[in-house]
């Protein structure tokens, strides 16, 4: 089974292990697809993150394909231009060397079973034939239909869904990594076009060093069960002490308001220190400390918002899942970290680069400090979770920017907790934590923003969520804003559970994503 954000990939990934392949080969398959069809989310100049568990008592491992800064990254000079921190959009900073192309070859290598060129080929078919704009990219490409090397996206009268879409630049990069030589698309798709957009950024040797790294994850216990996810610089552990925390208290039914309360509250406690403690090489099994993670459960009051946090200094992605009939699991995350990413797009293959390096520090002395060869901290927090003697048991997925340890919170405290049904518990209502509200009630910043006031956060409510909730939270001390039914900044999540007695996948996919779809053999 898989699920994703688009049909057409989860129907290229499920049809990939009918064909014989592994979890892994119909993760790449549907990843690949999605970086031709869903350029506004992510692509091939973004990043890659995924949790496998490879199968009965094998362990889980956990792949880092985040880019790094390049060799002329110098925090001195944006200090001295004006920046606070590292500008987002149109310029290079931001830009970090795309890691996706290098998690596909390393998840391949090591999980794969047919030829990558067979597991690329549906993608390769969709970006030289094409595909038909979903409504999703349709309303997301106005915002770049003046951009040199847009052309993809440009037709008279504009797209509307189902015009048909062609991206020859794509089908060549597919090409060359298909190969298996990564040279031939860092070096050779991305190279000299690459390094001139990036003005200076960045050199060949940044092009010519892997980006993918196998890593140990980091887990946390919580409702009977073992939560999986990435490591430091990945916000993973977010995920799982946050699960940690609120599995010590006695959940109600979700249509409670308690029920948002305790779950927001188990995030706060977890994540209002998250600009300090998280950056490259920081320690995921420190942050899951029991002894660190208890005085935080401790401090929740289940009669009233806590007050957290003290004046300091949303992203697009794609979340997909993938099961095989063996049972090893994939959750993979690809992004370009916000919408189209930096906005600087990449001629004559016309990829769009993504923009995570604003995930850096301009603090000076700062452990996640822009500098040269250095990765930002990350919102991906791909996650699995395992039964007590080691097998499968979920696979979840999410976009969201900062929310998405929260989204997969309420997702895993439904299903573990509540005994939902994965396509219930992914439709179901959400909150999502956001900055401050500002004078017009809305929440500052946009989605990246969210712990720079150390846990003084907004509780954002979707408009489907439970009746109760908006009013019930406001009761507790909660900032809360409504927000409208099914809205995407509330995150497109997936997830796969393993559960079922007669063995068969239970899968759902999120309809916030129009065109997202669940599908298996």
């Amino acid at each position: 089974m898989v699920c994703s954000v688009d049909h057409l990939a989860s129907s290229a990934g499920a049809d990939t292990m009918r064909r014989g392949g592994s979890a892994a080969d119909g993760a790449i398959a549907a990843s690949a697809v999605l970086a031709v069809t869903t350029q506004h989310l992510c692509g091939l100049g973004g990043d890659l993150w995924a949790v496998v568990s490879p199968g009965p008592g094998a362990g889980v491992v956990a792949l880092d394909a985040s880019g790094r800064a390049g060799s002329g990254a110098d925090p001195d000079r944006l200090r001295a231009e004006g920046h606070r921190v590292v500008p987002p959009f149109g310029h290079p900073a931001a830009v970090t060397v795309p890691g996706c192309a290098d998690g596909w070859l390393a998840l391949h290598d090591r999980f794969g079973r047919l030829p990558l060129p067979e597991v690329l080929a549906p993608a390769r078919r969709y970006a030289e034939v094409g595909f038909p704009a979903s409504p999703g990219l349709v309303a997301a490409s106005s915002r770049v239909a003046g951009l040199p090397g847009a052309e993809d996206y440009r037709a008279p009268g504009g797209l509307s869904p189902g015009t048909i879409v062609r991206r020859p630049g794509v089908a060549l990069a597919l090409d060359a990594i298909a190969t298996g030589d990564r040279s031939a698309f860092y070096l050779g798709v991305l190279g000299d076009d690459f390094l001139s957009v990036t003005a200076g950024e960045h050199t060949r040797a940044d092009l010519d060093r892997s980006q993918a790294d196998w890593v140990d994850p980091v887990s946390a216990d919580a409702w009977g069960h073992r939560i999986w996810s990435a490591p430091p610089a990945s916000q993973g552990y977010l995920t799982a002490s946050a699960s940690w925390i609120a599995d010590g208290f006695d959940l109600p039914h979700p249509d409670d308001p308690a029920w948002a309360h305790l779950l927001v509250e188990s995030a706060r406690q977890a994540s209002f220190d998250r600009p300090d403690v998280l950056f490259e090489g920081a320690s995921g099994n420190d942050l899951l400390d029991p002894s660190r993670l208890a005085p935080r459960r401790a401090a929740i009051d289940p009669e009233r918002a806590g007050t957290l946090g003290v004046p300091g200094d949303a992203g697009d992605t794609i979340g997909l899942c993938a099961v095989d009939s063996e049972r090893m699991g994939v959750s993979l995350v690809q992004s370009n970290a916000s919408g189209w990413g930096s906005g600087l797009v990449v001629p004559g293959c016309r990829i769009f680069l993504h923009n995570r390096g604003r995930g850096f520090s301009l603090d000076p002395g700062h452990p996640a400090e822009y500098g040269p060869g250095r990765r930002p901290p990350h919102t991906l927090c791909p996650t699995l979770v395992t039964r007590p003697d080691g097998s499968l048991r979920i696979v979840a997925a999410t976009m969201g920017g900062d929310a998405q340890p929260q989204i997969l919170l309420q997702l895993l405290a439904r299903v573990l907790a509540g005994g939902e049904d994965p396509a219930s518990a992914v439709a179901a209502g959400r909150f999502a934590l956001g900055a401050p509200l500002g004078p017009d009630g809305l929440p500052t910043g946009d989605g990246f923003e969210t712990w720079t006031a150390r846990g003084r956060v907004s509780v954002q409510v979707e408009g489907h969520a439970a009746p109760r909730w908006v009013e019930g939270l406001r009761r507790l001390g909660h900032q809360v804003s409504p927000s409208g039914p099914w809205d995407s900044s509330f995150g497109h999540a997936h997830l796969v559970d393993v559960d079922h007695p007669s063995g068969v996948l239970c899968g759902g996919s999120d309809p916030r994503a129009a065109a997202g779809g669940v599908a298996g053999w």
